[in-house]
């Protein structure tokens, strides 16, 4: 079977999987084939990295915040 690139669609499905083929499709019998997948969700290694730079900000912030809070100490007294 010879497909034409320009016969390719592109549809999102919804929260189910499932995809609206439209109403010219009623009563036909369809054959559909997934050729690519693709998340809109970060990868797991994407979300570790993110987890351990938000980590090293807070580490980050918490170190600022203790250098000031006690230069503020000391200058109340």
């Amino acid at each position: 079977m010879k497909v034409d690139a320009n016969d390719f669609q592109t549809s999102e499905t919804d929260d189910r999987g499932r995809i609206y083929l439209g109403t010219e499709y009623a009563n036909k019998r369809v054959t559909v084939a997934v050729v690519e997948v693709e998340s809109n969700r970060p990868d797991e290694d994407e979300l570790a990295a993110a987890y351990r730079d938000a980590s090293e900000s807070a580490e980050t912030l918490v170190e600022a915040w203790d250098d000031a809070s006690g230069e503020a100490w000391d200058d109340l007294e």
